[in-house]
Parts: structure tokens; C-alpha cells; sequence
């Protein structure tokens, strides 16, 4: 017999996960089908998001090895059945307030900074780089995490040292690219090009950096298709860009710069959204989304 999601106490509430408290060492990690963007969490949900989610990390967890936050198989005895499928039984940890970012290609709001300074995050990039522009070497560039509603502040890397140390900060930052390599890696073979990826890390009670939260997500990842790839134009993408693009556009009459939430997401939207986040699990994990738990 499965617990219900309401006997556990709910710990703490994010844009898409919701985090409750199973014993003194255990949490019980939801991801919804909420998504969101440019800092608003949107009034549409995309079905089967949080089950794409929580697949693709258990996938990538398998596939890097090392220590993570994983407790417990995607089908564990202590996950309600109301949430089969989109929630993991992780280890409690100490999270690093630090988003772990690593780019090796020129997009997003790392595009917007370069063109403003020539750098990233305070890394110096050659001149000439366009949109989508792979880089000489992928980079990390951190930000703070914000609280909900709030935006996410890219930082230097000096400015990550006085935060957490540089013990600790050159350990991020190696982990981090490590990760970026091998999934892009991984991503290639199978036609697909890793843009970026933003990660999390908590501190084990022994003090050992441990992999958490989500990892290379179509939510924390920017993923595009090899076949047809272009600099100097935003690329098609099998993950929230697309939302960000619709959203953007004149269809959706929406103003960003405004105090107005976003507009609702047509129907053909939400379905191209949910097909391209399956699409991206499929090609990587070759496996089908159908046999998945939940």
C-alpha cells in the first residue's frame, strides 16, 4: 500500500518541483507540468512534463555515475501513486546556492551579455560571434538562485569565489564542465546538439558534492537538432524555447517588459510542447516515453 501525497509534509515549493519531507534523510522530489518562463510560471500547464522530467533524469543520472541525489528506484514503495512517474526519492542534502551553468554554444541571455560587454558571465569570447555560435570551449558561467519571481543573476566567477569559497568553487566549476562534455557527447551521437545545461549540487553530511535536483532536462537544457543546424539565427529546439519564442511573438500580444503576466498557451502550443519534450527524451535515451513508469 503507497503513502498518500498528503502524508507528507510539504517542505518547500519551486516554478515546476515541490519538495516534501518523508524522514530525517529522505525528501520526496514532484516535479509538476507547470513551466515557465522569463521568470513567470505560466497559467498552462504541458501535460506529461513532469514525467518527461523526472525520466530524462533518472536517464542521465544512470548514464554520468557518481554520486547523486537518487534514494530510491522511479517505482520506490514510498512514492504515492497520485505522483508516479514524476516524483524520486532523493537523499536530503545540503544545496549549494549557486545555478551551475556550463555553455558551449552562443544563445540566451549568455547572447545578450556578450553583446553588451564581448563576455560572458566576465569570460572574455573572441569577436564576431552571432547567435548560436559554438564556442572556442564551453565555459561555465554561474548564476545566484533567485527566489520565486525573481531572476536568476549571472556572476563571475571571482564573485562565486567569495560566495562559497574556491575549494568549493573550482570543484563546481570542474564538475560542471565535466558533465557538459559528457552529455554533449552523448547528445551528438544521437543527432542532437547540447546548447547549455544548468545544474545543482548539495553537500552530503560527510562534506561529498553531490549531483541534485534535475540534470539535462528539455527544462535546464537547451537542446537542438544536428540536422540542419545554422549559426546566425535562434535554432528550432526540443525544449522551452519554444514557449519563449511563442510567447515573444505577436501572436501571443504579450509585452515582456510589462507588469502583466503572460497570456494563456494556445492548444496547438501546449501539443507541439509536450511532443518536442518527448521527442527530446526518446532520440537521447532511445528509449520509448510509453514503457516509462506512472
Amino acid at each position: 500500500m503507497r503513502p498518500s501525497l498528503d502524508s507528507y509534509p510539504h517542505l518547500a515549493g519551486g516554478k515546476v518541483r515541490d519538495l516534501y519531507e518523508i524522514d530525517d534523510e529522505h525528501l520526496l522530489l514532484v516535479a509538476s507540468d507547470r513551466i515557465s518562463a522569463y521568470d513567470h510560471v505560466l497559467e498552462t500547464p504541458i501535460p506529461d512534463k513532469g514525467r518527461v522530467l523526472t525520466a530524462m533524469s533518472v536517464f542521465f543520472f544512470g548514464v554520468l555515475g557518481g554520486a547523486n541525489h537518487l534514494a530510491g528506484e522511479p517505482d520506490d514503495d514510498r512514492i504515492p501513486e497520485e505522483v508516479l512517474g514524476r516524483a524520486l526519492v532523493v537523499r536530503r542534502l545540503k544545496m549549494v546556492p549557486i545555478e551551475c551553468v556550463a555553455r558551449g554554444f552562443l544563445t540566451g541571455s549568455g547572447k545578450a551579455d556578450y553583446d553588451r560587454t564581448g563576455a560572458v558571465c566576465g569570460v572574455a569570447l573572441p569577436e564576431g560571434l552571432v547567435e548560436a555560435s559554438p564556442l572556442p570551449e564551453a565555459i561555465f558561467t554561474p548564476a545566484t538562485k533567485a527566489e520565486l519571481g525573481e531572476h536568476d543573476e549571472n556572476i563571475t566567477f571571482d564573485q562565486m569565489l567569495e560566495k562559497v569559497g574556491r575549494d568549493l568553487a573550482v570543484k563546481l566549476r570542474d564538475d560542471t564542465l565535466e558533465v557538459y562534455a559528457r552529455a554533449a557527447n552523448y547528445a551528438a551521437d544521437r543527432g542532437i546538439i547540447l546548447a547549455d545545461t544548468k545544474l545543482e549540487f548539495g553537500l552530503a553530511p560527510d562534506g561529498t558534492l553531490v549531483l541534485a535536483d534535475e540534470v539535462l532536462t528539455p527544462d535546464s537544457s537547451r537542446y537542438w537538432p544536428l540536422d540542419g543546424y545554422e549559426p546566425g539565427h535562434v535554432q528550432p529546439s526540443f525544449d522551452k524555447q519554444f514557449v519563449r519564442n511563442w510567447l515573444t511573438s505577436e501572436e501571443s500580444g504579450w509585452d515582456r517588459a510589462s507588469d502583466t503576466p503572460p497570456p494563456p498557451l494556445p492548444d496547438d502550443i501546449v501539443d507541439a510542447t509536450r511532443r518536442r519534450y518527448i521527442e527530446a527524451y526518446e532520440r537521447i535515451s532511445g528509449l520509448s516515453f510509453d514503457d516509462w513508469v506512472g
